[in-house]
């Protein structure tokens, strides 16, 4: 921990117990702190692979004297040697006030099919370089190290700018190894998400739904080829949703219907709406597609809120045309501010997910933007991005352990 030099030092002691983990070895511990009447300054604790890990830090009353302070730490060796642990200790020399408080908290989150100490290595390197600390490193998957939560704290003058930088560099030098990396600003804001919002076509089901209307009217290669390259950005979204719309007239009504029936849901859809439904978070679908698939999806999935285009149908087939306003990238990011205003949530506890080009705005609105499954092009503007795995990977980055989402299945 470090500190500053502006207040007078004081004694602290530093205990580190290890040893397998068994009920009471804190319990006894903290007892004869107690009974000592010690002042307790810092204390951490974690079990792993069932050994016990404790770290203890108190300072000795002002009127105490060689005598009992040496009587602490004898009956400390004690119980040590009776709950079979191992214990050493430390005596340093602190400083009254601590920086802790001054400087900023991070919360840096890796994600990947595999972390290895090459990728811990790269971001201890950066953070190091940009003068940040380590404070705290947590292992939220389950099985194996797939997903690690770094406490990181800046010095209290850090820049916007030069968060940005630390951002880009983390990006830039974990990218290629295909790990995904967030830095979010620590404090109440990241831990109180209370909106959801998710496109729809290849992120929150696994398919394009124009792609599979115009593989139902003959004209997929067509449609599809346009629906590549409007999502890539390079052509614009509404010019390009109207001639896709126009090449789907004739279709009738049934075959939509069939196609709404069969929505297939993007692995760890499910799981990830019904936590943070059960967590208290609105949810929402706002879709450059087409509601007779939102619809169906907001009343399968009990999401609060769905936005999309209406096809205008003329007895009982497409016209070719759009009903309304498009829901274009701009719009997008309209409706996700209106929802946010309905509920009276801030930006910054807002969550979006995407994966084109057209979602990149919806996604800047948002206090957490990530690109799922996108391009390199979405994913360098987003806040951070999913590269494998299901839509379920997106919890790590609201802190949320493996654990934590198994549990909520369990009766």
């Amino acid at each position: 921990m470090t500190k500053q030099s502006t207040a007078a030092t004081t004694s602290t002691v530093i205990v580190r117990i290890s040893g397998l983990d068994q009920p009471g070895i804190t319990a006894a511990i903290t007892a004869i702190l107690a009974r000592h009447t010690v002042k307790l300054v810092d204390i951490e604790q974690v079990v792993t692979h069932g050994r016990l890990f404790l770290f203890v830090s108190f300072q000795y009353g002002h009127d105490s004297d060689a005598a009992r302070e040496n009587t602490v730490l004898k009956d400390l060796l004690f119980e040590a040697k009776d709950l079979n642990v191992d214990m050493d200790f430390e005596l340093v020399q602190t400083d009254t006030t601590l920086i802790d408080s001054q400087r900023r908290q991070h919360h840096l989150t890796m994600i990947a099919p595999t972390l290895g100490a090459r990728h811990l290595h790269s971001v201890a390197k950066i953070l190091v370089h940009h003068e940040a600390n380590i404070d705290r490193i947590t292992r939220l998957s389950n099985d194996g190290v797939n997903a690690i939560e770094i406490l990181t704290s800046t010095p209290s003058n850090a820049t916007p700018d030069s968060l940005r930088n630390l951002r880009h560099a983390l990006f830039e030098e974990l990218h290629p190894f295909g790990v995904d990396v967030a830095l979010q600003d620590g404090g109440l804001r990241r831990r109180a998400k209370r909106l959801l919002v998710m496109d729809m076509d290849s992120t929150l089901i696994q398919m394009e739904v124009i792609d599979e209307l115009a593989r139902a009217n003959g004209c997929y290669d067509k449609v599809s080829a346009i629906t590549h390259r409007a999502m890539e950005g390079e052509l614009d979204f509404t010019e390009s949703l109207k001639a896709r719309v126009a090449a789907l007239k004739g279709l009738p009504i049934e075959r939509l219907e069939a196609i709404a029936s069969n929505l297939p849901l993007t692995a760890g859809a499910e799981k990830v709406i019904k936590l943070c439904q059960h967590i208290g978070l609105k949810t929402a679908v706002i879709s450059g597609g087409f509601t007779f698939a939102t619809e169906k999806l907001k009343a399968d999935l009990q999401l609060d809120y769905a936005y999309a285009n209406k096809l205008e149908i003329i007895d009982g087939k497409l016209s070719g045309k759009v009903l309304g306003p498009i829901v274009s990238p701009a719009r997008k990011a309209d409706l996700l501010d209106t929802i946010a205003q309905q509920e009276n949530i801030d930006a910054s506890q807002i969550v979006a997910v995407g994966d084109g080009a057209n979602d990149a705005l919806m996604l800047e609105h948002a206090g957490l933007g990530i690109a799922f499954h996108a391009k390199r092009a979405l994913k360098s503007s987003a806040d951070t991005s999913v590269s494998s795995g299901g839509l379920d990977r997106i919890l790590y980055f609201l802190g949320i352990r493996a654990s934590e989402v198994d549990s909520i299945s369990k009766p």
